[in-house]
């Protein structure tokens, strides 16, 4: 063999060999263990029904509360023994109190004021969230009126208005009053939650005081949050991102938004505006519209890269909060949560061995 074709058969032996490793470069690794193959067999598995909701603050005004009861009798129907929701816990809020050159702007979108419930109480967050937890521990079968008083001063001190909220439910109308750590003004915010166009109070609430739950699991976080350098690079990563998303699946769901929200006047059009945002297509289109323009969007600095890693982070601290609330095991829990949080949870919990998600659609259309 002359030299030539040795050098020849060598070089076309390298260039194989480039190919190939670049063939591997190209190729992600594909782990051989996948948990969501692995679930529990011998006894009932956790049941997490994950319903994709719009905001109900944002909605046209004024929102009439009246049209969710189709909604929320289907919801109670299934018999939900846990219901979770897009809340920050009030333990959260306080921790991010305590880092306000981090969060100085997170307590003050998400967190509530518990000033007023720490005056009436005498109780701090971490104190009252302590005393909410040792009294429903004990907590009797048939609870008297100013012990669910009691237990609803405590979740507003705790920064629980949710909590608090089912309990008020759960009271006779004329029970509804001060006392048992109730003043006047707790009283007032308690009337005032039960008209709040929001749906940890419209839908969780009303649907956990009807099937006979005691509480609600505030399971947000907004620990991924930190504050821009400066205005220029919020308004720099702002402007690159709102170009990534005026996109043509935007404009679709822009346009969906708008038939939907036209028809919620009455109870069958809000509960179809539930129907098409838990709608599995619903899944693609908003990453299409959203975070996939986001991630591929290419300023230099990858602001929109930056933007799904807190998307990411936040949505696998939400799925960690929730996976903590199923105990006892084997319960039904639902979890109510922006919309374009729902394909995300559900992926996430489906990782998990003892857990199974249900479809919305045996709830919503049958």
């Amino acid at each position: 063999m002359s030299k030539a074709v040795v050098l020849k058969l060598l070089a076309g032996v390298a260039a194989a060999a480039v190919c190939q490793a670049a063939a591997v470069a190209a190729a992600p690794h594909q782990p051989s263990f996948d948990p969501s193959m692995l679930k529990l067999v011998r006894e009932q598995i956790n049941q997490v029904m994950v319903l994709g909701s719009p905001h109900l603050s944002q909605l046209p005004k004024p929102f009439d509360a009246a049209t969710l009861q189709l909604l929320n009798e289907r919801l109670a129907a299934w018999r939900p023994q846990a219901i979770a929701i897009e809340n920050l816990s009030g333990v959260q809020c306080a921790n991010l109190r305590r880092y306000p050159q981090r969060y100085a702007d997170t307590v003050k979108s998400y967190c509530r004021d518990t000033s007023a419930a720490q005056a009436a109480t005498g109780l701090d967050v971490f104190e009252a969230t302590d005393r909410a937890k040792r009294l429903l521990a004990a907590w009797p079968a048939m609870p008297t009126a100013a012990q669910r008083r009691a237990l609803a001063s405590l979740f507003l001190a705790a920064g629980e208005p949710a909590s608090a909220l089912v309990q008020w439910l759960r009271l006779p109308a004329p029970e509804r009053r001060t006392g048992d750590g109730l003043d006047t003004a707790l009283v007032e915010t308690l009337d005032k939650l039960m008209a709040r166009p929001d749906e940890g109070y419209l839908v969780a609430a009303q649907v956990a005081a009807g099937v006979g739950l005691e509480r609600v699991y505030a399971m947000d976080d907004h620990t991924a949050d930190k504050p821009e350098p400066s205005e220029a690079e919020q308004k720099a990563a702002g402007a690159a991102i709102m170009k990534a998303w005026d996109n043509p699946a935007t404009a679709q769901r822009t346009d969906s938004d708008k038939a939907l929200q036209s028809e919620i006047t009455t109870a069958t059009g809000v509960l179809a505006m539930y129907r098409a945002y838990n709608d599995p297509g619903q899944a693609a289109l908003t990453f299409r519209s959203d975070f996939g323009a986001a991630l591929e969007e290419p300023s230099p600095q990858h602001y929109g890269r930056g933007y799904v890693t807190y998307w990411e982070t936040r949505n696998l601290r939400m799925a960690a909060n929730i996976r903590e609330a199923m105990s006892p095991p084997g319960m039904r829990m639902l979890v109510i949560v922006g919309a374009s949080h729902k394909f995300y949870l559900e992926a996430y919990l489906n990782q998990m061995h003892d857990v199974a998600i249900v479809d919305t659609d045996a709830v919503l259309h049958h």
